[in-house]
């Protein structure tokens, strides 16, 4: 690929020397005697360079293509993104159409209707029609571009599935954290930024009793397979961008302004493997935003499995409130029956404990516990 280049390159300026030579030879005769065998000369050598130049520019395009189609994705794994990549294809076709039309005759028209003596060039100071035909199609294949476009972007962007998954992904420099809710009640506590510290990263407010049962995950994203996926985006820091290659999901992740993304992945990971013959292959979610100097190593795992797999994930994870028992002290009172499940057992504890207390009473002994509160 560099020979290639460096040689491009070399005709290029090869070219471009001899484009200066003849402007400065047409300027230094402008005032002169017309030489007419000299011109004709020149005009079929430039008409001939012309031929030249389009057949190895649309074999430079057609290679081009064919050389990076290796690296293109594989097909979308998202109903959603099988559709973006037909009306990209589409798009890419119409114009790639017009690009070898309007080429084609540009170079071949300056081939064909070149200066030669006694030819007479012909002047149209109008044509209506013409104009009419070159204005009116544009005008329809853009508008029904756009309208299908439209349609996309209002399916894609339109209201969750009310049976949908909801998950929630932070971003901050320089890793993703998956927020999930946990398995009694399948729903999102509330969160506070004024929250958020080395072990609480999310903010979850404890005060809003969903959140007892939250867990959050900074290594791997679990989603179900062939259900709705609710992405529900924010940013701690500065700016970021949720992106899901293989499920042609975007989004910005932007400070202070929510955002979400909605999808269906109907491909399991290890579909995935079995359909690219590639038993390493793995989702990830990456960051498309430069958002500082560590934004090259801003990704997590994204694993797609069967529903029951999925499950099975969630219930061997701990709530933040296990994890961190500590929290309950911003519980309020009236709910601290509620969070008691989540939260470890406390046992009874021994005479070598040192919340035993032996006391001697006349002659007997009478052992004092005390519990954590």
């Amino acid at each position: 690929m560099v020979y290639i280049i460096a040689l491009l390159s070399v005709i290029f300026l090869g070219l471009a020397a001899l484009v200066v030579s003849r402007m400065a030879a047409v300027v230094k005769n402008v005032n002169g005697p017309v030489d007419e065998e000299r011109i004709g000369l020149s005009n079929r050598i430039n008409g001939a360079l012309f031929l030249i130049f389009l057949v190895f520019g649309l074999v430079g395009v057609v290679w081009s293509f064919a050389h990076a189609s290796n690296y293109f994705l594989p097909e979308a794994s998202s109903p959603h993104g099988r559709r973006t990549d037909f009306l990209f294809w589409l798009s890419m076709g119409i114009i790639t159409v017009a690009f070898f039309i309007t080429n084609a005759l540009l170079f071949v028209f300056s081939f064909r209707y070149q200066y030669r003596p006694g030819r007479k060039a012909s002047y149209y100071p109008e044509n209506h029609k013409l104009e009419l035909i070159w204005t009116v199609i544009p005008a329809i294949v853009m508008a029904l571009l756009v309208f299908t476009g439209w349609r996309a972007w209002r399916d894609i962007m339109s209201e969750a599935p009310a049976d949908a998954q909801v998950v929630e992904l932070v971003g901050k420099q320089f890793n993703w954290i998956a927020r999930y809710p946990g398995v009694d009640d399948n729903k999102l506590g509330a969160y506070n930024y004024k929250l958020i510290d080395n072990n609480n990263d999310t903010g979850i407010d404890f005060s809003d009793p969903a959140s007892f049962d939250d867990f959050t995950s900074t290594t791997e994203l679990h989603i179900p397979v062939n259900k709705p996926v609710l992405l529900k985006i924010r940013a701690r820091d500065v700016l970021h961008s949720v992106f899901i290659p293989h499920m042609r999901v975007k989004m910005d992740a932007v400070p202070g302004m929510p955002t979400r993304f909605w999808f269906i992945a109907d491909k399991t990971t290890d579909q995935m493997r079995n359909e690219l013959g590639n038993q390493d292959f793995g989702y990830e979610i990456a960051c498309t935003e430069v958002c500082g100097r560590g934004h090259f190593s801003m990704r997590i795992r994204l694993i797609v499995e069967d529903e029951e797999s999925w499950k099975k994930w969630c219930a061997e994870q701990k709530p933040l409130l296990t994890s961190y028992p500590e929290y309950a002290s911003r519980i309020p009172e009236n709910l601290k029956a509620k969070a008691a499940k989540y939260l470890p057992a406390v046992e009874t504890a021994t005479p070598s404990d040192s919340t035993t207390a032996s006391t001697q009473q006349g002659g007997g002994v009478s052992v004092a516990t005390t519990s954590l509160r």
